[in-house]
């Protein structure tokens, strides 16, 4: 069985609508391409290991149509290593519509998306999920995730969807390697998938050396 890993990129406020332009998803949200002047050397160096390996893309219907406009022509400059990426993986896509699955290797998923998403995580080694906000918070309700990666970027917008939005239920976590962090304060956190719930515990507990009235 393969790991179907989450790509999450955030404000400190958690808001990830639109980071790479303007027009990513414009409604009501003034700061598209937030995430640009923010990218550095380092952060650039981290987003692109994070995505080796990779050997399947999951992708909503918003973000794959944006995909789909862009990667299969930057087969030069910078983006070149990751457009040959991209563009080589199989691509599986959420959608209730019908969408345009021009781009070469795309395929939609089945409506059983649960069902889908575990065949496909059986399938492949690596699966990454991109940006696609409202398809994550599927993955999140069902725990149909193992590894997800937490770009956070030194930046508070007040307005904007949030990273985790209304798909989230109780769930552990594990840190999986030390946090890094950007010339420019952007840190990258990768988590892996626990079992059980959260516990609960009392901080005045005496063991805990806290006083009731600090």
């Amino acid at each position: 069985m393969g790991l179907i890993h989450i790509e999450m990129f955030a404000t400190l406020d958690l808001v990830g609508q639109a980071p790479g332009g303007p027009e990513e998803d414009p409604a009501g949200f003034p700061f598209g391409g937030w995430q640009a002047p923010l990218i550095d050397e380092v952060a650039g160096a981290q987003v692109g290991a994070a995505y080796e390996g990779t050997d399947a893309l999951l992708l909503g219907r918003r973000t794959y149509d944006i995909f789909a406009a862009y990667w299969p022509h930057q087969k030069d400059g910078a983006d070149a290593g990751i457009a040959t990426l991209f563009n080589s993986v199989p691509k599986y896509v959420a959608s209730r519509g019908e969408p345009d699955l021009s781009w070469a290797g795309s395929t939609l998923l089945g409506p059983d998306l649960a069902a889908a998403v575990r065949e496909i995580r059986d399938r492949h080694e690596h699966v990454k999920v991109v940006g696609s906000l409202d398809f994550v918070q599927s993955l999140l309700r069902e725990k149909l995730f193992d590894r997800l990666d937490l770009w956070l970027h030194p930046i508070v917008l007040g307005v904007g969807k949030k990273v985790f939005d209304g798909g989230e239920v109780p769930t552990n976590l594990t840190l999986l390697e030390p946090p890094a962090a950007s010339q420019k304060g952007t840190v990258f956190l990768r988590y892996g998938l626990a079992d059980g719930t959260p516990g609960t515990g009392d901080m005045t507990a005496p063991d805990r050396g806290v006083a009731p009235d600090a």
